[in-house]
């Protein structure tokens, strides 16, 4: 591989950027310094960036992180800070969300950056599951479990919502699985019943569980990936 290709991934950078910090003898190959970006590259060879040795990434990522409020599910925003603040690994912004969260709802988000992975959940033809603990301003009715279970007219929507297991807890709390991913599609669906969501908060992914602290992340384990396969 390149040289330069090789530093533009694992540093995130332009070839560009890339090819000033050669120029500036910050790269260096089994010691010696190196400033052409067209150097070939071998995978036995240790790479350092000033003065930091460069670990290849060869396989794909998979964790699980518990989303506070206040952060959002991109790589970078002008407004807000984003879910990576949360996340200590090398090229961590090549990481994505499969399936966001908004600014204000917390929970499970799952961090890839394998894209047929992540469009396994993310794809409506999957129908991959999502479960969702709901706090709400108005009383719960029972009611509600047959009328999400036959779907609900979204507004400015041409087709009901898919059939949607409602469980409710208490009069305020209900544990609510969908297995489509429109926008912003719990909350318009209570909005649609007349309420209004307070809080809410994704616990679950397919057959996945979040099983962390706020703001915490970890490794998914190989039946846990597999389980998307």
């Amino acid at each position: 591989m390149r040289l330069d290709k090789f530093l533009a991934h694992h540093l995130g950078a332009s070839r560009t950027i890339v090819n000033k910090e050669l120029k500036a003898k910050k790269v260096t190959i089994d010691g010696v310094i190196i400033k052409s970006g067209a150097y070939q590259l071998t995978p036995q060879q240790i790479v350092e960036y000033d003065g930091y040795e460069i670990t290849p990434i060869t396989n794909n990522r998979y964790f699980m992180l518990n989303k506070p409020q206040g952060y959002v599910c991109s790589t970078d925003d002008p407004d807000h800070p984003t879910i990576l603040y949360f996340i200590d690994e090398p090229m961590s912004e090549k990481l994505h969300a499969a399936g966001r969260l908004d600014l204000d709802t917390t929970g499970l988000v799952l961090l890839t950056d394998d894209g047929k992975w992540s469009h396994r959940i993310t794809s409506p033809k999957h129908h991959c599951q999502k479960v969702y603990v709901v706090t709400v301003e108005q009383p719960l009715n029972a009611d509600l479990i047959h009328t999400f279970e036959h779907g609900i007219q979204l507004h400015n929507e041409k087709s009901l919502t898919k059939p949607a297991l409602l469980n409710i807890i208490d009069d305020y709390h209900a544990e609510l699985t969908i297995s489509e991913g429109r926008y912003h599609q719990v909350k318009r669906m209570f909005a649609a019943v007349k309420n209004h969501v307070v809080e809410l908060h994704r616990k679950q992914i397919g057959s996945i569980m979040l099983d962390i602290p706020e703001g915490e992340y970890r490794p998914l384990t190989r039946d846990e990936i597999d389980s998307f396969n």
